[in-house]
């Protein structure tokens, strides 16, 4: 005897539950429905699209064929132009070559004209100047001769006058002034005192001392006449040396009256009297070159 099965019963189901499985089917397939709607309106539009974009490309090759075409027969054209125009440079260019020749001639010509123009003035123009040079040169030489005369000529008058010096020199003496101080030598006339001063070596003024009743100034000293004996040819003076006054009576003519003053220093000065006239004496007075303090 088989052993019995046990089964448990079902339970019982709701009709809300049915309804609602019912309608979530319903739905679903609505969805379905709406979907598959969508997505043939889609595939419309991308058919349409397509072809739009197809038309679009044609018409955009067609276009830029066209374009392509133009462009290509302008660049011929350009091409074209561009080419006459480098031919047309190109006699332009032998055309102005040829004058340009003919030109640059003339005016080598024309330079070569004036540069020989130039030329002749120039060579006439120096030998204009090379004969005023060969005139100057023989006026110079002609001066230059006489130059040479008068060298000649110079050289010997200063022979001469040296030859004269020495011998007016040579005449001249040396005597003992008035305070026995052996004094340079005397110069007893104008000739004698020119010769006295190019030696140079005491300072000569020259003396014309009138009888006045104010001293004379000659040099740092100062004299005044007290008597002039034509006669006898003797004078007095007075000098007047560093505020110091020295009455030198009837002193004679080429007589050295000396005196020394702070100036002089060892050396004294010299009176030389050449002359004495009516009331006046001249002759020189000689100073020391170099002055030594006492």
């Amino acid at each position: 005897m088989s052993p019995t099965t046990y089964t448990e019963p079902q339970p019982p189901r709701s009709p809300l539950l049915t309804a609602l499985v019912a309608g979530a089917i319903i739905a679903l397939v609505a969805a379905n429905i709406y979907l598959y709607i969508q997505i043939d309106h889609v595939r419309t539009d991308l058919a349409k699209l397509d072809q739009s974009f197809k038309t679009g490309l044609t018409n955009l090759r067609d276009a830029s064929s066209v374009t392509t075409a133009a462009q290509q027969r302008h660049l011929e054209t350009l091409k074209e132009e561009l080419e006459a125009a480098r031919t047309s440079l190109h006699d332009q260019a032998r055309t102005m070559s040829a004058q340009a020749k003919a030109e640059a001639t003339a005016r080598a010509e024309q330079l070569a004209r004036q540069i020989e123009a130039e030329q002749a003035k120039v060579q006439q123009q120096v030998s204009s100047e090379i004969s005023d040079v060969k005139q100057s040169a023989t006026a110079a030489n002609s001066k230059i001769a006489d130059v040479s005369t008068d060298v000649g000529n110079v050289k010997t008058q200063v022979s001469a006058t040296q030859a004269e010096l020495q011998k007016t020199i040579a005449d001249l003496k040396s005597v003992t002034g008035d305070l026995g101080v052996q004094s340079g030598l005397v110069a007893t006339n104008g000739k004698e005192l020119a010769a006295l001063r190019r030696l140079g070596e005491r300072n000569y003024i020259d003396i014309k001392l009138g009888k006045t009743k104010q001293p004379q100034r000659f040099g740092d000293i100062t004299l005044l006449l007290k008597n002039a004996d034509v006669k006898k040819n003797r004078y007095s003076v007075q000098v007047m040396a560093d505020d110091k006054q020295t009455l030198k009576e009837n002193k004679s003519i080429n007589e050295p009256v000396q005196f020394y003053t702070t100036k002089g220093g060892h050396a004294p000065y010299e009176l030389v009297i050449n002359q004495v006239q009516k009331n006046e004496i001249v002759g020189y007075l000689s100073t020391p070159k170099e002055t030594i303090g006492r």
